[in-house]
């Protein structure tokens, strides 16, 4: 399918391509979309996402899903800055050029400073990676 097309049909859908600043942005586009339980965060693969293997880089779903476990971790600290302590994942699949790779995560448990999340990116309804994360709250940073 036509890149263009894909665009259009996940405008469509209610997919929003966000124009973020910094390494995101140059990372992305990011795509963005709200769900009953949150937000999900989406990369449509691209010749510049691959590896020598023709699939995604790890290291770009690998940034999909630390941008989404930070997200969901700033809004449930209050908005508050918020820094990746720990990121473990595991990849489960791969990702082929003009797939869509969404990205969701949860809170899993929250202590005063630290905030503790899961993550997962599917492709085409299969998964790709999941993750456990731990976060630190930087109070009074926004």
């Amino acid at each position: 399918m036509n890149p263009d097309d894909t665009r259009q049909r996940l405008a469509s859908m209610g997919w929003r391509m966000r124009d973020l600043p910094g390494f995101i942005g140059q990372a992305g586009p990011l795509w963005t979309r709200r769900e009953d339980a949150g937000w999900v965060y989406g990369l449509l693969c691209e010749a510049r996402h691959l590896n020598p293997a023709a699939r995604a880089h790890g290291g770009a779903l690998v940034t999909l899903l630390d941008h989404a476990i930070s997200t969901v971790a700033w809004e449930a600290s209050d908005r508050a800055a918020c820094v990746t302590l720990q990121l473990d994942t595991q990849f489960q699949g791969a990702v082929r050029e003009g797939q869509f790779a969404q990205a969701r995560a949860q809170v899993t448990h929250r202590t005063g400073g630290l905030i503790f999340l899961r993550g997962q990116v599917h492709a085409d309804e299969q998964p790709v990676l999941v993750a456990q994360a731990i976060l630190k709250v930087l109070p009074g940073v926004r």
